[in-house]
């Protein structure tokens, strides 16, 4: 009799964790999502610029604390990690959210906007969570909450990871995924695979949308020297034009990708997004320098397109005698999803959103530097929408703007999945 009752309570919870959903998850979810608003406009109210996010820190660490979790913080400068041992076998799940803000000024009309001010490459600027971050934060805090609240159903160790200086670390300084790896963490904890999320501004709350394989762009940064001759600029024949020869370059970078990448089969893109160069309408400029952002999906191409750079633009500068010095840094790698792991895992995204609202998306040409923590463990990486039902997509304001705005609705769908994506590896791996 006592074996029949142990295999009906093993069946019975066998059950529960096979179902579409989960009652438990979406009964403690429901119940804190107003503490996951309540947090995330706290954190969208004080924003901090990467490997400043030193109040962010803190609040993070206060309330996974207050969870009796073991709290790590300082990682990678700002970073802070939160673990729960279940102290039974079990693998041990990483799951990731970023916490910095970026330099823009918000325009938003929310009682809790930020008016923080700061100074960002000597000049004062306005902080403004404009990607989302504050969203992370506060759903991977409301993921932390009812895993807690579950943790006698779990197995294995969850690592809370709180990454700094998702946008990039100031120059000079080493920040991030990247910085955490080196100094770490995943042997340091033993974390085995890892799962981050991002709001999307873009797409409708309540859903998701997922990629196998190459879901963002590797990006890298470059700067380009043109050196000439100054001269007068009545008399241009006595020199060497470097403006001239940087618009020419311009051109020759936007050929690279529309008539030498085999763009069916990924998109790429090369962007030079500042020019300094002169000081007078009247004299030509002996330099000129340019910033950039290099896009890749694809690692040969990624490969290829750096040496078409090189070549075209020492090219350009040979033949108009001007010198040219290019810089291209490492940047952040190609955001890979293990298909393996994805394919698993698809079932979670199904309970926490509904099969129907779960969509394959094309990739995108932003980069994320989750990717590094992807190159260690396997990784899965995903959309969680955050546009209002009643505004059309093309009249969403993009990330990064001003305008930036998310409808605070669509939080319980990533504080869900993340709880869904732990139980479904979980139960997989056991």
């Amino acid at each position: 009799m006592k074996n029949i009752v142990a295999l009906l309570g093993l069946f019975c919870t066998l059950s529960l964790y096979s179902q579409d959903t989960n009652p438990i998850i979406e009964k403690l979810a429901s119940e804190i999502e107003k503490e996951v608003i309540d947090l995330r406009r706290h954190f969208h109210q004080y924003p901090e610029l990467s490997n400043r996010e030193v109040k962010t820190a803190e609040r993070i660490a206060a309330e996974l604390k207050k969870l009796g979790l073991k709290v790590d913080t300082g990682i990678a400068h700002t970073g802070v990690v939160g673990v729960l041992d279940t102290g039974k076998p079990g693998p041990t799940i990483g799951l990731r959210a970023d916490i910095d803000g970026l330099p823009v000024v918000e325009r938003a009309p929310i009682p809790f906007a930020s008016k923080e001010e700061t100074e960002y490459l000597g000049e004062k600027v306005g902080v403004m969570h404009a990607c989302g971050h504050d969203t992370h934060i506060a759903m991977m805090l409301g993921a932390a909450k009812v895993l807690t609240q579950m943790k006698d159903d779990l197995k294995g160790k969850l690592v809370f990871v709180f990454q700094p200086a998702e946008e990039g670390a100031p120059p000079g300084e080493e920040g991030g995924a990247e910085l955490m790896i080196k100094e770490g963490l995943i042997d340091k904890y033993g974390i085995e695979v890892m799962f981050g999320q991002h709001i999307s501004a873009g797409l409708d709350v309540g859903k998701i949308r997922y990629k196998l394989g190459g879901i963002m762009a590797a990006v890298n940064s470059m700067k380009i020297k043109v050196k000439g001759k100054q001269t007068h600029g009545s008399r241009p024949w006595g020199g060497v034009d470097p403006i001239t020869v940087s618009a020419q370059m311009i051109l020759g970078l936007q050929t690279i990708v529309s008539r030498q990448m085999e763009l069916t089969k990924e998109a790429c893109v090369i962007t030079i997004g500042k020019i300094k160069g002169g000081f007078r309408s009247n004299i030509i400029p002996e330099e000129v320098e340019m910033l950039g952002t290099i896009r890749t999906l694809d690692k040969d191409m990624q490969t290829d397109i750096h040496k078409r750079i090189r070549k075209t633009l020492v090219n350009i500068a040979e033949a108009s005698d001007a010198e040219v010095e290019i810089e291209i840094d490492s940047g952040y790698p190609i955001t890979f999803n293990n298909h393996a792991l994805t394919r698993d895992m698809l079932p979670a995204l199904y309970s926490a959103a509904g099969e129907d609202n779960v969509m394959v998306m094309n990739p995108t040409t932003g980069a994320e530097d989750f990717s590094f923590f992807a190159q260690e463990v396997p990784g899965l990486y995903f959309f969680v929408g955050g546009k209002p039902l009643d505004v059309a997509e093309l009249d969403a304001a993009p990330h990064h703007t001003p305008d930036f705005f998310i409808d605070e609705s669509g939080l319980i769908t990533g504080v869900k999945t993340m709880s869904y994506l732990t139980l479904q590896y979980m139960n997989k791996n056991n």
